[in-house]
């Protein structure tokens, strides 16, 4: 039998939240992963590689799993009603519901993170809460039914878990043994906790508009 995969693809989406778990999915075998989005125009990510979304809303299948990344894209999701009301009508059916990145900050907007222990990037952990979630630190956070993963690269590893859960692990270690996954960063710069004060800082500074959009939005939402 087949497992439908559906990846949200949407503008500005961080192409390695999606490209790292869809990598995983569209390895394992009997899986079929899909790129869904409200028409099939091709996506520009966030760092302008083009993504070409395969599958409508409407169209779409029943998915066994869901899975929303995050990216600078995430933000007008939050008020997107349709996209929204998709990803609720998905999740009553899917087997998991799954984020990586600010993707979380979608599923709590669709009021799927309620009571939920999750996890999201670094950069936005604080938002989890607005949206009743539990914040958990973690590379891959499971509560019941519902995935979430961390920033960015995370999206590997929680791809493996799902592949795990649904294939067994002996197909989860095969694919990632395909994909030489096997991280030895050159620096220890990767969490907030290990990289130095200053690049800290930079990066905050980066992301200081689309986490100041986050709060301005949280506001309209009646949810700061």
């Amino acid at each position: 039998m087949t497992v439908n995969f559906g990846i949200l693809c949407f503008p500005r989406v961080q192409q390695l939240d999606l490209t790292g778990p869809f990598e995983v999915f569209a390895s394992a075998r009997g899986a079929t992963a899909h790129l869904v989005w409200k028409d099939l125009t091709p996506v520009r990510s966030a760092t302008g590689l083009m993504l070409q979304p395969t599958v409508t809303f409407a169209d779409a299948p029943a998915f066994d799993v869901l899975c929303v990344p995050g990216g600078s894209g995430v933000n007008p999701l939050l008020e997107d009603e349709e996209t929204l009301d998709f990803i609720r009508r998905q999740s009553a059916g899917a087997r998991f519901v799954t984020s990586v990145c600010t993707g979380a900050l979608v599923l709590g907007a669709a009021g799927l993170l309620k009571g939920k222990r999750a996890t999201t990037h670094w950069d936005s952990h604080q938002f989890l809460a607005n949206f009743g979630a539990i914040p958990e630190q973690g590379r891959v956070v499971r509560d019941g039914n519902v995935f979430t993963a961390g920033g960015v690269t995370s999206g590997i590893d929680f791809g493996l878990a799902v592949v795990a859960e649904l294939f067994g692990r002996e197909e989860a270690e095969t694919i990632q043994l395909y994909m030489e996954y096997a991280p030895q960063p050159p620096f220890d710069a990767g969490t907030p906790e290990t990289a130095p004060a200053a690049i800290v800082e930079k990066a905050r500074q980066s992301l200081a508009p689309s986490r100041q959009a986050k709060v301005e939005i949280l506001e309209r939402l009646g949810l700061s």
